[in-house]
């Protein structure tokens, strides 16, 4: 599956409910996904929990970048279809990028 395939299921899927949430209720939800991946980061023996707030965390993104109008696949590529968005070298030998 694509980001497109992704953004494209989520819309078909939720599209009406997301629309009615709005961008704020939305990265509300986004955010509450993301602290339970953090718990599930913390405790990574439950392997299949793991799994499913990464799955859980991506499908809110699409849903933010469906509401927002963003192409996630065509965003991906034109930042990072290069390496490193500053130097376009992969491994990144500029530095941006944090250890």
């Amino acid at each position: 599956m694509t980001l497109r395939d992704l953004q494209q299921v989520i819309q078909a899927t939720f599209g009406s409910k997301d629309a009615r949430r709005g961008v704020e209720g939305t990265f509300m939800w986004f955010m509450e996904e993301v602290g339970e991946l953090a718990t599930a980061l913390r405790g990574q023996e439950d392997r299949e929990n793991l799994r499913q707030e990464f799955a859980d965390v991506l499908a809110w993104l699409a849903t933010l970048a469906n509401i927002c109008g963003v192409d996630l696949e065509e965003a991906v590529e034109q930042w990072y279809g290069c390496g490193c968005p500053k130097c376009c070298s992969c491994p990144c030998t500029c530095g941006a990028s944090k250890p």
